[in-house]
């Protein structure tokens, strides 16, 4: 029986697919299976995961119509045989030691129920931005998720105990866009919830992220997993925060965010990419082209 079963949701992923599912074929851990569910890709991920799981016999591939994400996560949640459910999404890539570093963790500390890591975010390129995710104990983590702040564990680089993950229900199909969220207050409730302090996966995000697509959905679901979260443990409601989310949403202020991300981070190449890109997506913002000067100063 595998000590971990890895769940990997694809749907129109053929551009960074085959960087993911290597990164985890890669693991220096290899008690693993390696559950894929294709749910309705209409691009060429189907062909390219075929050719995957002749390949490698940890593979467990299912494909069918698209059904949305929370319930391929759920259906992957009852494919599962390991004793933990590590969570891999098919922009992203594992470092080779997550899930051995994430076992070890887990074997050491009973108490904890859900465990990421530390995170290195990149941009569709690859180039990386900054680190997040660098919250490590439970007081921490719990407490920015019950003020509305999710993120604290960057849910691609999550790996959880199954049999939590199973007696808590597993994921709420109503919260399409804070399933995570949702997961790891309820997880927080009957466990101890962590991040590695090491940036073991990289977590690849850009303008067609759901959490740019869907925002009025995201900022929606947040609050009432937030609000349900402080109904069962007695707290006072609040309004819940929108995470990272910006006022603006527009194509050019998260290159403007992610230059600035970047230029914080010492990452100025990256800085000036974005920078030119929000000036040339909005050439009359001012504020762009602030980013812009700023990014080639590189302070």
């Amino acid at each position: 029986m595998p000590t971990v079963s890895v769940h990997m949701p694809v749907y129109n992923a053929e551009r960074y697919l085959a960087e993911a599912v290597e990164s985890v074929l890669g693991q220096t851990f290899p008690h693993f299976e390696f559950i894929i569910i294709d749910d309705g890709s209409t691009d060429g991920s189907g062909a390219i995961l075929e050719r995957f799981a002749r390949r490698d016999p940890r593979i467990r591939l299912t494909r069918r119509e698209n059904r949305g994400i929370t319930p391929t996560r759920n259906e992957a949640l009852q494919q599962a045989r390991g004793d933990y459910f590590a969570v891999m999404d098919a922009d992203d890539i594992a470092c080779a030691e997550r899930f051995a570093r994430q076992v070890t963790y887990f074997e050491a500390h009973p108490e904890c129920v859900a465990l990421g890591t530390r995170v290195l975010l990149i941009d569709a390129d690859g180039a990386p931005v900054r680190e997040m995710s660098e919250l490590t104990s439970h007081a921490e983590i719990d407490g920015e998720h019950i003020a509305g702040h999710g993120g604290a564990i960057t849910h691609p680089s999550a790996m959880m105990r199954r049999a939590a993950l199973v007696e808590i229900g597993g994921y709420r199909e109503a919260f399409q866009t804070a399933e995570d969220l949702d997961v790891f207050l309820r997880l927080a409730e009957c466990g101890a919830v962590a991040n590695l302090p090491d940036v073991l996966l990289h977590y690849r995000q850009h303008v067609a992220s759901t959490c740019h697509t869907r925002r009025q959905r995201v900022v929606e679901d947040n609050r009432a997993v937030v609000a349900e979260a402080r109904q069962r443990r007695n707290l006072p409601l609040v309004e819940a925060g929108n995470g990272s989310l910006p006022a603006d949403d527009s194509v050019s202020a998260h290159h403007r965010k992610w230059a600035w991300w970047a230029l914080a981070a010492g990452h100025v190449a990256t800085a000036r990419k974005h920078a030119w890109r929000a000036v040339r997506t909005a050439p009359f913002s001012s504020e762009s082209w602030r980013a812009w000067v700023c990014a080639l100063r590189g302070h």
